[in-house]
């Protein structure tokens, strides 16, 4: 961080720009910024950075540059400062570097993985503050790690994902966790195996390493990137094993931050105290507890926090019950992987899903699923492809695909769906793909589920409705 009076380019102007670029300037840097978006720029005038659109190759005097998590490896103005021996970090690596300046560094808590981070450092979150800790969660949610530091907090629930771990080269978490691996992202990464790498950099200096059990991928990971100091904790949806969190019954159980792991546990919560319900919300709030017992928390905070904990919008959030069945938005989950764990915490779905599956497989999805569906609703882009999926996995299932180009396609989807619900139902939106074809984000898509819910709640009880 010996930056002062020293030349630094910053490689994009959005949020994460914004970011960075007062940082800096405090640090005494003289900052450059560069972006092939001239308006977005321009947001950045007066922040005490010179504005270059368009750089395809960093000045010659320039020592570091700080990117946005976005922009990939091989854009040429990285790609450029690799050739020239220019040091290329992101705003998460500058982060930790400015929190090693203060007096007391805040202790870091990072969570990643391809499904679960935000729900997983909210619940983190929630149990840090329930032991009174001057925490926050921050990170890939919304708030930058970077104003977490600068904001003097003591301890940080962070949510990273595999773009920003792989401009992380020094990042040394007091504890860490990769929830799960899916296939996702390998457009920016180029192969599984490098996404599987950028998730291990979070292991990599970390002291304590936390690995889902249940998860090939997320134990490879431990396996491979764990230092040899570190102290490994697991954690499992069955009874845990010496050294682990897990479950005994309708029990979370703690066999790990014990006075003896190989004959006594600590019980933290019920299976009741978890919210969203589910398998995989389950394996969130192990997670998250082994996070906090690693930090010292006591099994009273845990059990505080989980109880206390409020759901973030559009994931696994019940919108209401209208004639005995219930309608469920988990618009975040945005691949088959987060699908899966939204489908298994119901017995019997009508299913509303589609949209843009990005070259992946849904056939393993469908066949684990396959029992528990009432009907198929689909909508997108890509719905011919779940529906082939359907019909080799559930024959016995009856699929509507909506057409393309019509108006109001939730509003469509939602009444399909109430058309095959029966009492005792849930209708989820779980689309299992991105939004984009139709919507600005998944959040759109769930305020358009969720409205149509409405309707059609105030249409059964014979109400106007405010969504008209």
């Amino acid at each position: 961080m010996q930056i002062s009076g020293r030349h630094v380019l910053v490689a994009g102007a959005g949020v994460t720009g914004k970011s960075i670029v007062p940082v800096l300037v405090d640090l005494g840097a003289r900052v450059t910024v560069t972006d092939g978006n001239a308006e977005r720029l321009a947001e950045l005038e007066g922040l005490g950075a010179e504005l270059v659109p368009g750089l395809s190759e960093p000045p010659d005097d320039v020592v570091l540059v700080v990117t946005s998590p976005g922009w990939r490896p091989t854009s040429p103005l990285l790609v450029a400062a690799a050739e020239a021996g220019v040091e290329v970090i992101g705003d998460v690596e500058l982060a930790w570097r400015v929190g090693r300046l203060r007096e007391h560094p805040p202790a870091w808590l990072v969570v990643t993985g391809t499904n679960g981070k935000t729900t997983t450092v909210g619940m983190l979150e929630s149990i840090l503050k329930a032991a009174g800790a001057n925490a926050v969660a921050c990170g890939n949610i919304g708030y930058a790690a970077l104003d977490a530091v600068r904001a003097g907090y003591d301890v940080l629930a962070v949510e990273l994902s595999s773009f920003q771990l792989h401009w992380s080269s020094t990042l040394a978490p007091d504890a860490a966790v990769v929830l799960n691996l899916a296939e996702d992202h390998i457009d920016w990464h180029g192969s599984m195996d490098e996404y599987a790498a950028a998730k291990g950099r979070v292991h990599t200096r970390a002291k304590v390493v936390v690995h889902n059990a249940d998860d090939e991928w997320s134990t490879r990971i431990a396996e491979e990137h764990a230092p040899e100091t570190a102290r490994r904790v697991g954690f499992r949806l069955d009874t845990p094993r010496a050294g682990e969190l897990g479950l005994v019954e309708d029990l979370l159980v703690d066999r790990a931050f014990v006075a003896d792991p190989a004959t006594s546990a600590e019980e933290l919560a019920t299976l009741s105290d978890v919210r969203p319900a589910g398998p995989h919300n389950v394996s969130n709030a192990l997670a998250a507890a082994a996070l906090a017992r690693a930090h010292g928390v006591s099994p009273e905070a845990v059990l505080k926090g989980l109880r206390e904990y409020q759901p973030a919008p559009h994931r696994a959030v019940e919108v209401a019950e209208v004639g005995g069945v219930r309608y469920v938005n988990d618009s975040k989950a945005t691949n088959p992987h987060a699908a899966a764990g939204s489908l298994r915490a119901h017995e019997s779905i009508v299913w509303i899903a589609g949209g843009q599956l990005k070259g992946a497989s849904v056939d393993e999805l469908v066949s684990s699923i396959a029992g528990r569906l009432r009907g198929v609703v689909l909508l997108g882009v890509d719905s011919p492809v779940i529906a082939a999926a359907v019909a080799r996995h559930a024959p016995d299932v009856p699929v509507n695909s909506l057409r393309p180009g019509d108006d109001e396609p939730m509003t469509a989807a939602v009444s399909a769906a109430s058309a095959m619900a029966r009492p005792g139902d849930v209708v989820l939106l779980a689309p299992a793909a991105a939004s984009l074809d139709m919507f600005p984000n998944y959040g759109a898509r769930g305020d358009a589920f969720a409205a149509a819910v409405h309707v059609l709640r105030d249409d059964a009880a014979g109400e106007p409705s405010d969504d008209n």
